[in-house]
């Protein structure tokens, strides 16, 4: 939902009573911050506190029920106001970034960069990379915490990724990308995870 926060800003605010839950909000914070520390674009991630009490003013029941259950800490993107999908068909982008973002989300096993859903956004002529709920997939299977090799299995569904046919650079990016996560900024990113 686009929610005026009380900071005066607006923002989609990521339900964590909806679908996969806290886990989806997880991913998003996990993989959003760890995608800005590789200098990709992404939009500002904050904590958002939702009040119980407004889903009282709601009419519909489903929305009324999702609002009721998120209740507390949440996770909101800042709105990028005018800012329209992006579409393979139309938009172009530069091997060398496609190349990033590829290498990026095969990274955190991204599924849904594709092209029904490019989880992209075109803003003041520049992608904006958006909803990475689905990503660590790994993590939705009961078990996973006792199966080391399990997030550091292959990743085919890479080749249905929307940029692929763009991304000519991927070796050459290789080294820049994990260079850049290298030192304590993974454990730094995964510290920003409040244990609610």
């Amino acid at each position: 939902a686009i929610v005026d926060a009380d900071d005066e800003g607006l923002y989609v605010l990521k339900f964590r009573g909806a679908g996969q839950g806290t886990r989806a909000l997880v991913a998003e914070l996990v993989s959003g911050e760890l995608a800005r520390a590789l200098a990709l674009p992404v939009p500002e991630l904050v904590f958002a506190e939702l009040d119980r009490d407004l889903a009282r003013t709601e009419p519909d029941p489903e929305i009324h029920q999702l609002m009721y259950d998120s209740a507390g800490l949440n996770l909101a993107l800042d709105y990028l106001p005018g800012s329209i999908s992006f579409d393979p068909a139309v938009h172009r982008i530069e091997p060398v970034l496609a190349s990033r973002i590829v290498w990026f989300d095969a990274l955190v096993s991204n599924v849904d960069r594709t092209v029904r859903n490019t989880n992209m956004l075109m803003w003041h002529r520049a992608p904006w990379l958006i909803d990475h709920g689905a990503t660590f997939c790994f993590h939705h299977s009961p078990g996973w915490e006792t199966e080391p090799q399990r997030p550091r299995a292959p990743f085919p569904i890479v080749r249905d990724h929307v940029l692929l046919p763009s991304a000519s650079a991927i070796e050459q990016v290789d080294a820049e990308m994990a260079q850049r996560l290298e030192g304590p900024i993974v454990d730094e990113v995964l510290a920003l995870v409040p244990d609610a």
